[in-house]
């Protein structure tokens, strides 16, 4: 696994053509001041993604997306393939975030295929995971989050590369944190089920988010 820490940015619905004054500041930043050893990713809303890409290309900054469509082409109105995030230059994509599990229903079978199309077009997936509040009190943690690596990864022994981060949805936006001993527990569980179950996969890294 990379040794290189990786601290990612989601943006969700925000961000506008203003908001590109943020990433020069975070160019000039980078250039004078970060760890050579921290990668940085920005995941903005599409519509900023060309740009993105554009101004932190000779730079250590990474761009990615906030989610794919589990199809290549066709006919679905508003959808944003895996071939055009590649074609765009995006690095990275998140895949399975709680909110769109949540708000938009998506399952473990539809979150797989996207895993599928964005290893396909050579974009990093990051498969998000995590428990209800409701599950961490039952103590299901475990359980929830196994369930739900085995169901997204079947079928895809070879993916070349991927990075999983763990994200409570109790913590996300309510000021609870796990404590670090619970979250090394989980990320170890989680490189020991993957590395385990699924050997041919890259597990890049395991982040945290919430």
């Amino acid at each position: 696994m990379s040794k290189k820490l990786l601290i990612a940015g989601n943006w969700k619905l925000n961000g506008k053509k203003k908001d590109i004054s943020f990433i020069n500041n975070l160019l000039k930043l980078n250039s004078r001041k970060l760890n050579k050893k921290i990668e940085i990713l920005i995941c903005p809303p599409y519509t900023l993604i060309d740009k993105f890409c554009e101004l932190t290309n000779r730079s250590s900054i990474s761009i990615g997306a906030q989610d794919c469509s589990e199809n290549d082409i066709g006919a679905f109105t508003g959808e944003i393939s895996a071939s055009m995030l590649n074609d765009l230059k995006a690095s990275y994509c998140i895949i399975g975030h709680s909110e769109r599990r949540i708000l938009f229903h998506e399952s473990n079978k539809i979150i797989s295929k996207k895993l599928n199309q964005a290893n396909n077009y050579s974009v990093m997936p990051i498969l998000c995971i995590g428990e209800t509040a409701d599950e961490n009190e039952r103590k299901i943690t475990y359980d929830v989050l196994l369930s739900q690596i085995n169901e997204a990864l079947k079928g895809l022994n070879e993916l070349s590369s991927l990075i999983i981060a763990y994200e409570p949805v109790w913590a996300i936006g309510s000021g609870k944190i796990p404590n670090p001993e619970e979250i090394n527990s989980v990320h170890k569980m989680i490189k020991d089920v993957v590395q385990f179950r699924f050997p041919k996969i890259g597990l890049k890294s395991v982040l945290y988010g919430g």
